[in-house]
């Protein structure tokens, strides 16, 4: 049976609990003054009690300012034609002025070109400025929007700078406010930074449990996928560090809750709103593949909302990067290809797999292999490979979930020839504006009830909190096993 990773929740599970990240990312270290109006960002972080030595704070750069904060859109505004979808409804974020934006509507509307071609990766870059890392920023990659495989390949076989995350911050940056999820070998702490008043996400892991689980490759790989990525549906990794005891990642403070909730609140999405979800993921698969990294996690629990409605994958835990093959089996049994369960070597062919589950459950309210919630019948029906499709789902929808959730590779979006780009221009893509979906210039469909910049998490569960002090110091057993830390 596969590991089911970090947070894994159980698929009948009707709440949320994981947090990540904000639209407008800033450095837990960079002093600004605390605005009402602006974005919170914020990490993973430690537990209750503080002690370690201070991180010495990065270099003084001041991060862009925030964006002014979009104008909250709500379900209401789409061509629904699904009557049960109603979910809460979205409260708009206080001190935000609203753009002239397009909305949700647009997505469907034929391709535009902007006079100022910017390419993908610029335009994330900038709208995401890298935190400071001694006064170094990663390099933009090259645009990946229209681009083949071959090239890509090519790409991704350049060396790409990496941002300096080990060892930038320590407890004593942060106060520990309460947590928002826990795990099997740890737990997620809101957090608010103490030289800049943001709020971030800090996630910490026990060594002794991680080790115990044999999770030591994975923890490690996390921390060196997140490392290495910078993209607008990506949770960001701002720094990392350890006690004798525990790993300790600050990251994004995600406020507007799991996908995965507002699923289940919803029953199904209408065949809008799922279309723009599932193209942000898509978005965020290419950027991950170009620089051959497997996710192999794709799951609604692990997409979060931002306070504007926007993804971010969170939960790098079986990231991998995968240059040609592996083996490993990992994941969550309703979302693994068939490739992963027959123990055959894969690639990147089983995010694109997810992706088409990911879509049907969006679509259909459940999973197409879902069995009693028993993981054996799940690998069963999954190697069967029949999939009913209910008659309420759109054409061009079922022809692409048919290509997608297929075991024969040579037919699966994605791994062929053309690779994301055979997604993107599918025909029931066919009216999304990539561009500027990227650039986030597009209304999401459902605005979070949550308030800006207050570390609003009302969207995420109450756990009880920690009890071992955080910070020990000592005889360190498996500091050895973690050194990127």
């Amino acid at each position: 049976m596969p590991s089911l990773g970090f947070l894994k929740k159980k698929r009948n599970r009707d709440a949320n609990t994981d947090p990540s990240g904000t639209s407008q990312p800033s450095s837990p270290v960079t002093l600004t003054a605390p605005k009402g109006g602006d974005s919170s960002t914020s990490v993973l972080s430690p537990s209750p009690h503080d002690s370690a030595a201070t991180a010495t704070p990065p270099s003084a750069l001041t991060p862009k300012q925030e964006a002014q904060g979009k104008a909250a859109s709500t379900m209401n505004q789409l061509p629904v034609q699904q009557p049960h979808f109603a979910p809460p409804a979205p409260t708009p974020s206080p001190g935000t002025e609203p753009q002239n934006l397009p909305s949700i509507s647009n997505l469907i509307n034929p391709p535009q070109h902007d006079g100022n071609a910017q390419s993908y990766q610029q335009q994330a870059q900038s709208a995401f400025p890298l935190p400071p890392t001694n006064g170094r920023e990663a390099g933009a990659t090259q645009n990946q929007s229209n681009m083949s495989q071959p090239q890509q390949q090519q790409q991704s076989g350049q060396d790409s700078q990496i941002r300096v995350t080990k060892g930038k911050y320590s407890l004593a940056d942060f106060e520990i406010l309460r947590t928002l999820g826990t795990g099997s070998f740890g737990r997620v702490h809101l957090v608010q930074s103490r030289h800049n008043q943001r709020f971030y996400a800090v996630k910490v892991l026990k060594k002794a449990q991680v080790v115990k689980m044999k999770q030591v490759e994975h923890t490690n790989d996390e921390r060196r996928m997140l490392g290495e990525v910078k993209h607008p549906f990506l949770i960001t990794l701002w720094g990392t560090f350890q006690d004798a005891r525990n790993l300790y990642m600050v990251m994004d403070f995600v406020e507007g809750g799991e996908l995965f909730s507002l699923l289940r609140k919803s029953g199904r999405f209408p065949n809008p709103v799922a279309k723009f979800y599932a193209a942000e993921v898509t978005l965020a698969l290419e950027y991950l593949h170009s620089r051959n990294i497997i996710y192999r996690d794709l799951k609604p629990e692990n997409l979060l909302l931002d306070r504007h409605g926007h993804l971010k994958i969170t939960d790098f835990g079986f990231a991998k990067r995968v240059p040609d093959k592996t083996w490993t089996l990992c994941g969550t049994p309703d979302y693994l290809a068939p490739e992963v369960v027959s123990n055959k070597g894969y690639n990147k062919s089983v995010d694109w797999w997810s992706l088409g589950i990911l879509i049907y459950e969006m679509l259909c309210g459940y999973t197409p292999f879902w069995d009693g919630g028993s993981p054996m019948k799940i690998y069963e029906n999954i190697l069967k490979g029949k999939v009913k499709y209910p008659p309420y789902l759109n054409p061009d929808a079922q022809d692409l979930l048919e290509r997608l959730i297929t075991a024969d590779l040579t037919k699966r979006l994605g791994n062929l020839f053309g690779g994301s780009q055979d997604v993107k221009s599918h025909p029931w893509f066919a009216e999304v504006t990539w561009d500027r979906l990227a650039r986030k210039d597009i209304d999401a469909p459902y605005t979070p009830p949550v308030k800006a910049g207050a570390g609003d998490a009302s969207q995420f569960d109450r756990y009880p909190e920690e009890t071992e002090r955080y910070g020990q110091t000592g005889h360190d057993e498996y500091g050895n096993l973690f050194l990127e830390f």
